[in-house]
């Protein structure tokens, strides 16, 4: 027997056993090896299948996502607007009433200040009118000391009395 030359009987034993594992195999092996690769096969093209729907799904959501960020850039932009004219609107209002206070608060000082001043004029009136009375006073007596003097005096006024009611 030689190891390059194999003899007929063992070549027929192996053709024999190789036929037979090969129909076991072909029988039963191969249909429970092609289903599990079929079965690997659809799970690996099921998960391409849901993995390119996620990816979507993503592509979507960031879509969303950009459109919700541009919305919310606007609305802070139009409340900030609606802010900014609001704060405009206080001042400017805060601004005449400063003015209508000021106004009123004038107003009212210049009243006082006309009342005060027509009322020390009045004092200063009273004060003259006083002052005069008593220099006239003074001066009559000086003046009217004498019988004489004052007989002059009464007959000029009495004067004065005639030719004021004959003008009326």
């Amino acid at each position: 027997m030689s190891l390059i030359t194999p003899d007929f009987g063992l070549l027929f034993w192996m053709t024999l056993i190789f036929a037979v594992v090969f129909f076991i195999l072909a029988k039963w092996g191969f249909p429970i090896i092609t289903g599990m690769v079929e079965k690997r096969s659809d799970r690996i093209d099921e998960s391409l299948r849901k993995a390119e729907e996620a990816e979507k799904a993503l592509a979507e959501m960031d879509g969303r996502r950009e459109q919700i960020l541009s919305d919310a850039k606007a609305e802070q932009a139009r409340i900030l607007r609606e802010a900014s004219a609001t704060s405009d609107s206080i001042v400017s209002k805060a601004q005449d009433q400063a003015r209508e206070e000021a106004s009123k608060i004038l107003e009212q000082a210049r009243t006082e200040i006309a009342a005060e001043k027509e009322s020390a004029l009045r004092d200063i009136r009273r004060v003259v009118a006083n002052l005069s009375v008593e220099v006239a006073e003074k001066v009559l007596r000086a003046d009217l000391a004498e019988d004489e003097k004052q007989g002059a005096y009464l007959d000029r006024l009495i004067d004065e009395v005639q030719r004021s009611q004959d003008k009326s």
